[in-house]
């Protein structure tokens, strides 16, 4: 199936045309499948996995930028973020009680205490030095841990644009704390 075919199928399951999403399914089900059985070496997980996968697109189809990548990276990246999100799910902790017993202190010592303080320091600076939307972005999606969604819904931009601000001030920050 062509790139243009599946995006225009995207864009009409966003309008929560049934034909559309049903077509989306039959048409990209098993390649995404494929995905999932590949991280996850389990194939009722796979299946389990794909139908989270096709409720996520249903839901959030209309959050689909038409752009010059391939509309299959779209679904194939909800796929693989969900595979892994399930794996993350079985490696949850259970530790013992008494092991807890042995864990050290991670508090940091002065030494580290001082140079973390200055090297805060330097971060706030060099997120000064970014444009303020483009430092409260930043600020959001590293130290308040909002998905980049949310951070696009609060600047009232699109997605892409706003994982395009977050990659750039990352470089630029990069380069400032090299100086």
């Amino acid at each position: 199936m062509k790139p243009q075919h599946i995006t225009e199928l995207i864009v009409r399951t966003a309008m929560k045309d049934r034909a559309a999403f049903d077509a989306l399914y039959r048409s990209t089900s098993a390649k995404l499948f494929g995905v999932c059985l590949r991280i996850l070496n389990n194939r009722s997980e796979a299946e389990e996995v794909v139908q989270e996968v096709f409720v996520k697109i249903w839901t959030r189809a209309d959050r689909f930028a038409i752009s010059e990548l391939s509309p299959i990276s779209w679904l194939v990246a909800i796929a693989r973020h969900q595979a892994i999100d399930r794996i993350r799910v079985r490696r949850l902790p259970t530790s013992d009680l008494d092991a807890a017993l042995n864990v050290s202190d991670s508090a940091p010592n002065p030494e580290m205490a001082v140079l973390a303080s200055s090297r805060r320091e330097e971060i706030d600076r060099c997120l000064d030095e970014l444009e303020e939307e483009r430092g409260e972005a930043v600020r959001g999606a590293y130290l308040e841990g909002l998905s980049y969604s949310e951070l696009a819904e609060r600047h009232r931009i699109p997605l892409n644009t706003m994982r395009t601000w977050l990659r750039r001030s990352l470089m630029k920050l990069k380069e400032c704390l090299e100086r």
